[in-house]
């Protein structure tokens, strides 16, 4: 797909940015006169690159732009529109440029790196291409998250969105004079008193293959109750499968935490975005199950740590994440209490073809084609759906009815093979929404559902390992 990035100073042309893929996008320079697409930092012949944002520079001379060419990170770089010579700024930090805006006067460019899911501003003179990192916003250190950057007319100023797990996203402003920061704008968070949240943790924990002469390692973030424990767990997988989670603010853990008592986990499993292009690469094709084993050794780890209940584990994930704990149920029924799909993919072949037109080559390009005999036989085999009568412990099913992306028919055959198998399958659909579930009335009354599973499961006793379950009283229809 194609996507406008940005106008040229003198209105003449534009940066256009073309998406194939995760790892493969291509940036062009728009004459508006003429209609001549430039290409800029063209990759060499059967090179794939990602570029990320991008932006002209004040004097119309070259573009800012971020880009893993010859690197396993998104890279700040300069590309000079006459030489067709590229720069690179931030070859000795390691992590994925993920915003970048330049001010229109003085050319001083603002941009955001993600450094292990926290997000860092720095700032960069254009003249002597030496660059500072912005004071830091929060002082106890805790992870936060920087977006929509924003210089004023004059250059002076610099409005970001700043948010943490305590503090919910609020317009700050950078005098660059002073090098102070001013918050403008104060989101409520209700009655709550937001200095009882819990912040998240990062940790990391080996996983069952190596990377070198090491285990790879995954990255993970636990947002744990207050008290010994041992407390049960919640694992929410992300969406995507290429994205990344991040501490922000969200006041349904912190209700989960608080009132329920769970500790909740986010892992970045293999796929996730953020840390390398090898690592995003990790579960393409026929790789796909190696991203659920990384669940398998989560649960490893769980039961590792004293103040987690390796017996009371719940798994929950939305879109791709829905597939993940669909699987999860499927390989490690008997080590979960149950699971949470909300509009997840239980079957890749059904999924690659009834999904939206516009999104089907995109996804080929990260589960694997299935138009291929040996690509469709496996993806036959690795589906929850195919395996749907080796999950017997309860699940919760949640859809939206109009669904684009991943249509209803995903959730319901799921649901109808769980029950034919004797199962115990919740299942929520709203008639009025798409991909989740954005309308209040219908939010209110899911995270209604959602507290009830997870509180009935909470108070289940656990199985014997390998033991089947019986059905959550008052399960209801959708």
């Amino acid at each position: 797909y194609w996507t406008v990035v940005d106008w040229a100073p003198d209105d003449s042309a534009l940066l256009v940015l073309n998406t194939v893929s995760i790892n493969e996008s291509h940036l062009y320079v728009l004459d508006l006169a003429s209609g001549a697409r430039t290409p800029v930092d063209p990759p060499r012949r059967g090179e794939s690159v990602s570029i990320g944002h991008a932006r002209f520079a004040a004097d119309g001379r070259g573009v800012w732009y971020s880009s893993d060419r010859d690197a396993e990170f998104r890279l700040l770089r300069y590309w000079d529109l006459a030489a067709k010579r590229a720069t690179v700024l931030t070859a000795d930090v390691p992590w994925d440029v993920e915003a970048l805006e330049v001010a229109p006067r003085s050319g001083l460019v603002a941009f955001v790196t993600n450094e292990n899911a926290a997000s860092r501003l720095y700032l960069l003179d254009p003249a002597t291409r030496e660059r500072r990192a912005a004071p830091a916003m929060v002082p106890t250190g805790a992870p936060a998250q920087v977006s929509n950057l924003e210089f004023d007319a004059e250059g002076r100023r610099l409005a970001v969105a700043w948010s943490t797990a305590r503090s919910p996203s609020d317009v700050h402003v950078l005098d660059l004079a002073t090098n102070a920061f001013e918050q403008w704008t104060f989101s409520e968070a209700g009655p709550m008193d937001t200095r009882r949240f819990q912040e998240a943790a990062l940790f990391t924990y080996p996983t069952f293959d190596r990377d070198g002469r090491k285990p790879r390692q995954i990255p993970a973030f636990v947002v744990r109750p207050s008290g010994p424990g041992p407390h049960p767990v919640l694992i929410d997988i992300h969406g995507g499968p290429e994205a990344q989670a991040r501490p922000g603010f969200d006041p349904l853990t912190q209700y989960l935490v608080a009132e329920l008592g769970y500790a909740v986990i986010e892992p970045n499993v293999r796929g996730s975005t953020g840390y390398g292009k090898t690592f995003v690469k990790l579960d393409n094709g026929f790789r796909r199950e190696d991203a659920v084993k990384d669940i398998g050794s989560l649960l490893d780890w769980i039961a590792t740590q004293p103040d987690l209940d390796p017996k009371r584990v719940v798994v929950t994930g939305g879109s791709y994440g829905g597939y993940m704990a669909l699987a999860s149920m499927v390989h490690f029924d008997e080590r979960l209490l149950g699971g949470v799909s909300v509009v997840g993919i239980s079957s890749f072949l059904t999924f690659l073809e009834a999904t939206a037109d516009y999104r089907r080559d995109l996804r080929r390009v990260e589960y694997g084609d299935e138009r291929d005999p040996k690509m469709r036989e496996f993806l036959q085999r690795i589906s929850p759906l195919t395996n749907a009568r080796r999950i017997t412990k309860p699940m919760l099913i949640g859809q939206g009815l109009n669904d684009p992306r991943v249509p209803a028919r995903e959730s319901e055959q799921v649901v109808a093979a769980i029950r034919a198998n004797g199962g115990d399958a919740w299942y929520f659909a709203a008639k009025d929404e798409g991909h989740g579930f954005r309308k209040k009335p219908n939010r209110d009354a899911w995270i209604q559902t959602l507290v009830t599973f997870l509180a009935q499961l909470k108070e289940r006793p656990a199985p014997p390992s390998g033991a089947p379950s019986a059905g959550a009283a008052g399960s209801p229809a959708s």
